[in-house]
């Protein structure tokens, strides 16, 4: 494309007024409200105020910050041969990874988001919490050990284990606030049942397996030291994430799960999606599940350096109304379509492989869903350094609802050519002490 970007006018102000009445609507349609749901509600509601703060105005900027780190990141010195024992191509995992104290110092992962999630703590602020115990038998008085005790802590920990474990979840986990699920130094499945953040903010996922979560039918369970509820259906996604705020997915592995790998709805924000290995599954990254959800303009999501594998469908991502940067990923399978959306998204992709696969009819990375060209055609759906290969290729659109941005503002991702070297590492880590990761 030309070396001007075209982006939609960020409208902070628009979308306040949306929200406020999105927020309106929903509290007239609900008269009949039980304990639980109300305890939801009010969840919800003071989730919605810090979602609102870490909502940026101008989203161009962190996309030029992250792309700016990206390429300090990898000079050509750096994404050199590969010799180890430690090698970190891109920005996220230079930060960190080559360090052989890693383990003495495993807080300062935290320090190392990047994109729309910069700013996630995770647990930081708090102690090592170990879990000892793979079992998850007790949904209301969680044992302690277990990774569902230190899960619903009020109190931010940062959360490792032990050894190498499969946690089998008998219900849906709820992760309270300000929690890192660290798996670094073990290997780690968690399967059974989704990882719901619900009306929470400042959470790191890292470094573990996940898979084979299936739906389950709720139940009383505990989501906090100070509450529990009756929990309706769960749907069986590897990670659900709802009006949450500072929400980082580091190095997961994740297939077979019963509903999506990971959604993101309900408002949610500053969320990064990085350095993971997708593969096995059909619907992958669900950003916004409704049309009827207009809060989740406030959505800006990044999903960088990850490599969707084998055995993938669709929704790499699908998206709703927000903000995406899709930046330096490795599209090496699909059988319908990489992105997709509806609800007027704004999408940027930047510096990806996609290799489209055999089927004549699946060539397409893009799909607007449900909507005509007279419709999408002003969407800003823009495709930059992106490479192409077995006859891929990115539909894009954009019109009046733009504002150009030209070389002097606008800083370019790296090109799609270094992806297979920026994904090397993608997925869960074997990390070892005493050695760099």
């Amino acid at each position: 494309m030309a070396a001007g970007l075209l982006i939609r006018s960020p409208l902070p102000v628009v979308l306040f007024c949306v929200l406020a009445a999105a927020v309106a609507a929903a509290a007239a349609a609900a008269p009949n409200v039980t304990s639980d749901e109300e305890y939801w509600a009010a969840r919800a509601e003071a989730a919605r105020a810090s979602n609102l703060a870490a909502y940026v105005s101008d989203p161009v900027a962190a996309m030029n910050r992250f792309n700016a780190e990206t390429l300090r990141a990898t000079t050509r010195r750096s994404l050199g041969r590969y010799q180890g024992p430690c090698m970190a191509t891109n920005p996220i995992d230079r930060c960190w990874r080559c360090r052989a104290d890693w383990a003495a110092d495993r807080r300062r992962l935290a320090r190392c988001a990047r994109g729309f999630g910069h700013r996630t703590a995770g647990g930081a602020g708090g102690k090592i919490y170990v879990v000892t115990d793979a079992s998850d038998d007790e949904m209301v008085i969680p044992r302690k050990g277990t990774l569902r005790y230190g899960a619903i802590q009020d109190r931010p920990l940062w959360i490792v284990f032990s050894r190498d474990m499969v946690v089998r979840l008998r219900q849906e986990l709820i992760v309270n606030h300000n929690k890192t699920i660290d798996g670094r130094g073990a290997q780690v499945h968690i399967v059974g049942a989704q990882i719901t953040l619900q009306s929470v903010r400042h959470v790191i996922i890292h470094s573990v397996h996940i898979h084979h979560s299936a739906p389950h039918s709720g139940g009383m369970i505990r989501d906090s030291k100070r509450h529990y509820g009756l929990r309706t259906r769960s749907d069986g996604d590897g990670i659900s994430i709802l009006s949450s705020s500072n929400v980082w997915i580091d190095h997961v592995s994740m297939y077979r799960c019963s509903d999506g790998l990971i959604d993101v709805v309900n408002g949610s924000t500053a969320i990064t999606i990085s350095n993971s290995h997708f593969t096995k599954h059909d619907h992958v990254l669900l950003f916004g599940a409704s049309n009827d959800n207009p809060q989740d303009a406030a959505m800006q999501v990044t999903v960088a350096f990850n490599h969707f594998g084998k055995g993938l469908v669709q929704r790499m991502p699908r998206c709703r109304y927000g903000f995406f940067h899709v930046v330096n990923n490795d599209y090496t399978h699909w059988q319908m379509y990489a992105i997709g959306g509806n609800k007027n998204p704004t999408i940027i992709s930047q510096g990806n492989r996609f290799i489209a696969p055999d089927d004549p009819n699946a060539k397409e990375v893009t799909k607007r869903e449900y909507t005509p060209y007279g419709e999408y055609k002003e969407w800003v759906w823009k495709s930059q350094g992106d490479v192409m290969m077995n006859g891929a290729f990115f539909n894009e659109s954009g019109g009046q609802n733009e504002r150009m941005y030209d070389q002097l503002d606008f800083i370019p991702a790296k090109h799609g050519s270094y992806v297979g070297q920026l994904t090397r590492f993608a997925g869960a880590l074997n990390c070892r002490f005493g050695e760099p990761c």
